[in-house]
């Protein structure tokens, strides 16, 4: 049973350190905004809001955010960078239940860090990271989620394993100890066409149709995409995780 993602408690005010004339920016009511905005999204796709799980992008905010973030209910965050991240980590080592998601790209040099303190990673695009993941996860911190990433557009400039080189990996990575293989991620290209939108994550959702009739892996359960400005077209295709985090902590610095 999926557990309901938004648990309001209080509205807490986090100001980032911009202008003395700049509004309080409310993450309580950010989220709650958000989370109203997933729900009728999943309304008008016919789907159940419970199946869509908001991501909260903490990239350049800090710990102070978060844990306000999480006084309200949020639990999952996304970070890019290693470092950053396990700064955060510590400051915030009193709240065990919060679920850490490394979502940029992933460094041969980094995996050791990221196997060792994230709980999903969602960029993966080739087999050495995922078997350096695998071997250097600890067996007592249980399977690391991993969502492959898919360069959906096939730009040369774009990280990502191309559709076509995804099924081979898809079953490699699969083979691999102490990790999870969950599904797929994708950042398309920004379009303000919502039936370009649609079109760009109904390609991503059938190519892990694909996946999961050629590999009978009913643990292929997750497609992380959709942001601020294509949320809507990414529940509409099926998302399950939605990455949002200017909507949420106002613009970075």
């Amino acid at each position: 049973m999926i557990e309901p993602w938004f648990l309001p408690r209080q509205a807490l005010l986090y100001r980032p350190f911009t202008s003395p004339v700049e509004p309080m920016i409310s993450i309580a009511e950010n989220l709650e905004k958000t989370a109203r905005r997933i729900r009728e999204a999943a309304e008008k796709a016919g789907r159940d809001p419970a199946g869509v799980r908001l991501l909260a992008v903490s990239k350049k905010k800090p710990a102070s955010a978060i844990r306000e973030a999480a006084e309200w209910g949020q639990v999952a965050f996304g970070e890019n960078y290693v470092q950053e991240a396990l700064d955060k980590m510590e400051a915030l080592g009193d709240l065990p239940e919060l679920e850490w998601h490394f979502i940029g790209p992933v460094q041969s040099n980094k995996t050791r860090v990221i196997a060792g303190h994230f709980d999903w990673v969602h960029s993966v695009d080739r087999l050495k990271v995922a078997q350096r993941l695998s071997e250097q996860r600890a067996e007592e911190l249980g399977p690391l989620n991993l969502c492959l990433q898919v360069n959906i557009d096939n730009e040369a400039s774009k990280s990502g394993a191309t559709p076509e080189d995804v099924p081979e990996l898809a079953r490699a990575v699969a083979q691999l100890p102490r990790c999870r293989l969950r599904g797929l991620m994708a950042i398309p290209d920004p379009s303000n066409s919502p039936e370009q939108q649609r079109q760009r994550f109904r390609e991503l959702a059938s190519l892990l149709a694909e996946l999961r009739r050629g590999m009978d892996n009913g643990g292929l359960d997750t497609l992380s995409m959709g942001m601020s400005g294509d949320l809507e077209a990414a529940i509409a295709e099926g998302a399950t995780i939605v990455r949002l985090g200017t909507a949420l902590f106002g613009p970075r610095d």
